[in-house]
């Protein structure tokens, strides 16, 4: 009687399974403790996670963003300088 080989699931994470996760943080760029997160909160898909990562590192801002109010002191104080008409040079 032939039985089918049974093929490993390529698309689960085994968070048991050292040479996986490592694989997987690398690629990611995530740490084992970001990626351990990241299955509690969505679960193992490979699929499901790379997605998440992706997501979080567009929503991240680069650098953090001034408040307004910073922004109109910044524009206010790099003004075009006032030019020296002909009245105010001939004193």
């Amino acid at each position: 009687m032939h039985r089918p080989k049974i093929q490993p699931i390529r698309n689960k994470l085994d968070l048991n399974d050292r040479i996986q996760v490592r694989v997987v943080t690398r690629r990611l760029g995530v740490s084992q403790a970001e990626l351990a997160d990241l299955v509690g909160r969505i679960g193992n898909s490979i699929a499901a996670i790379a997605k998440e990562v992706h997501l979080q590192k567009t929503r991240k801002p680069s650098a953090p963003v001034p408040p307004a109010a910073v922004i109109a002191s910044v524009a206010s104080d790099t003004a075009v300088p006032k030019l020296n008409t002909a009245s105010e040079t001939s004193v």
